[in-house]
């Protein structure tokens, strides 16, 4: 390759090539810059995108709850009007990406990306970098991203994603098949190593915290928990635990805990209460174990706990007392006949009810991901993702009001799992599903095959039981010539943006119409949107909206960013934003475009 003679250049172009090399620096990881820039993003230069609505795809079940959205087209176009709709807004975002397997799974530029491409990494950079960097500028105060990837852009993802995130990620490995016969075949053969699992990262901008997990049940009893408490109740454990999740422990109620509960308290071996109650079948055996797993107990030995029993066991002679980490303010449970001169005896106490789940960590190996196939009433062999795996990742976010967002929505697993999610914990999450409808030449079309069919069936299948699983309005990317007529490219984009502002504004029922204005209303909110820059019809607007009890905002045409409010009197309980220039603001920020 020829050597750049960097005496050739101009100062501003050396200056320029020394920003752009410490700015990659800085983040720890450089690749080749795009030789032929992305299609859908230079469009944009000549066309601003818009959405348009598609009437005969919406699915209404009541038209004043919550809407979830499908948006058809490319995420870059969607990513972009998203940015003026709902920029601090997403609570979570999921996606699942293409892998670049070199295995047709990823386009750019109209065309699959082998794997003889020696530039597949940095095109895949390119492609994920442009829609990271509009995708975080959505997310909420307490929100956070999810990616599902494999082995070949793990590396590549995960440094991405630190440069968004400030470095707060964290990766998890998910198990996502077995070892079948077949691919042990193919691996005897070429002497390879077989894949079973892919990863999800987690990236929060202020650190990978305030999360939710369901803890996973373990498969079978631990035998190490032996210990049953005699003559102790539910309401003994439910004491106890009460004391524990105090914040401001004192010495009072691990003092109240020993003569009022524990006091009475015997403990004998699980074994023997067992032939006591003259259980004999294994599968009976279990069951009363996990029934009474609130009281029995393991001993487990702790010389810090030891230190303390050590402290209070010639105050209190009991079987069973408690002990308050002065440092921690944490009450733990002590058995009372531990050997006082073991330097580590079993002395500390711990609940089987207490454990019998775990954390599922950073290592998910329970989800199931075979038999996928009847998932959503579709069939789509390649990338459908376990429903459960998506459940989990949306019930990590603990706003049960959350906005969920999926920009490679594939199959729409997300719509299915926050659907049933909310009828699951009676929660009200949104989603917005992004999708393109067409691949490549193929033929294939994802939204109309798969997508939108999968949404329907399940809001069909739910509806009846949860009446409240909300209405669907479907949009397609739709374009507005961005021409050098500015004037024009204002009243296009005036025009043409009613979709956009209702999506903003979660507002969608058109209550009432005319050439130059409209009235939308949604749950005692109205939504005015006015397009004439004479404003000869004004006043006439301002009596419908008058008449209307309930939150309003107006959004109207005019060449300033800001609504001059002295021009808008007698205008009742009303908002007031101007368009459509905040619109350009943004698409100019994102293009580059004057």
């Amino acid at each position: 390759m020829a050597t750049k003679d960097y005496s050739l250049l101009s100062r501003e172009d050396l200056v320029s090539l020394l920003l752009k090399y410490d700015e990659k620096k800085k983040y720890g990881i450089v690749w080749d810059e795009e030789r032929v820039p992305e299609k859908v993003v230079t469009d944009c230069q000549t066309h601003l995108p818009v959405l348009t609505e598609v009437k005969d795809k919406e699915i209404i079940i009541n038209p004043s709850d919550l809407t979830h959205l499908l948006i058809e087209g490319d995420n870059f176009h969607t990513l972009s009007v998203l940015n003026y709709t709902h920029q601090g807004k997403i609570d979570l975002i999921y996606i699942d990406p293409p892998y670049n397997t070199g295995n047709k799974d990823f386009i750019y530029n109209d065309k699959y990306v082998d794997a003889l491409d020696t530039y597949s990494h940095s095109k895949w950079l390119n492609f994920m970098d442009k829609r990271l960097n509009l995708a975080s500028n959505l997310l909420s105060e307490d929100g956070f991203m999810v990616v599902s990837i494999d082995d070949n852009e793990i590396a590549h993802l995960k440094i991405l994603l630190d440069k968004y995130f400030n470095h707060n990620t964290k990766i998890i490995a998910v198990k996502m098949s077995e070892a079948s016969g077949l691919k042990m075949g193919a691996v005897k053969r070429t002497g390879g190593i077989p894949k079973y699992k892919e990863y999800v990262v987690y990236a929060k901008p202020n650190g990978i915290n305030n999360l939710y997990f369901d803890p996973i049940k373990k498969e079978d009893w631990d035998n190490e928990y032996n210990l049953y408490l005699e003559n102790f109740t539910e309401d003994d454990k439910s004491i106890i635990e009460e004391i524990s999740l105090k914040e401001n422990l004192t010495i009072e109620e691990p003092n109240t805990l020993d003569t009022e509960t524990l006091n009475k308290v015997q403990i004998r071996g699980v074994n023997s209460k067992i032939t006591e109650l003259g259980i004999t079948d294994k599968k009976e055996i279990l069951k009363w174990k996990y029934e009474n797993s609130w009281r029995i107990c393991r001993s487990t030995a702790s010389s810090s706990v030891k230190r303390l029993a050590d402290e209070k066991r010639n105050i209190v002679n009991q079987n069973v007392f408690s002990v308050l980490s002065k440092r921690d303010k944490i009450v733990y449970l002590v058995k009372g006949d531990y050997e006082i001169e073991n330097e580590k005896p079993r002395v500390q106490l711990i609940f089987a009810s207490d454990n019998l789940a775990v954390h599922p960590g950073d290592f998910w190996t329970d989800i199931k991901t075979t038999g996928l196939d009847a998932e959503g009433g579709i069939k789509f062999k390649n990338g459908k993702k376990p429903l459960e795996l998506i459940r989990r990742i949306i019930k990590s976010q603990k706003n049960k009001n959350a906005i969920v967002l999926d920009f490679f929505a594939g199959s729409g697993t997300t719509a299915e799992a926050v659907l049933k999610l909310n009828a699951e914990d009676k929660g009200n999450r949104q989603f917005i599903l992004c999708t393109y409808n067409e691949e490549n030449s193929t033929g294939i079309k994802i939204a109309d095959e798969f997508c939108y069919p999968r949404i329907k069936n399940t809001i069909s299948s739910l509806s009846p039981k949860f009446p409240n699983v909300g209405s669907l309005k479907y949009f397609k990317t739709s374009f507005v010539e961005n021409s050098y007529n500015r004037d024009q490219v204002r009243i296009d984009v005036t025009r043409r943006c009613t979709e956009m502002l209702c999506v903003k504004e979660g507002i969608y029922n058109l209550k009432k119409e005319t050439t130059d204005w409209k009235i939308f209303e949604q749950n005692s909110k109205y939504l005015g949107v006015y397009y004439d820059f004479a404003g000869l019809t004004l006043e006439e607007m301002k009596d419908e909206m008058n008449k209307l009890k309930g939150e309003k905002i107006l959004y109207c045409f005019t060449i300033e960013r800001e609504i001059n409010t002295r021009n808008f009197k007698g205008w009742k309980n009303t908002r007031f934003e101007a368009i459509p220039q905040k619109i350009l603001d943004v698409y100019k920020s994102i293009f580059n475009k004057d």
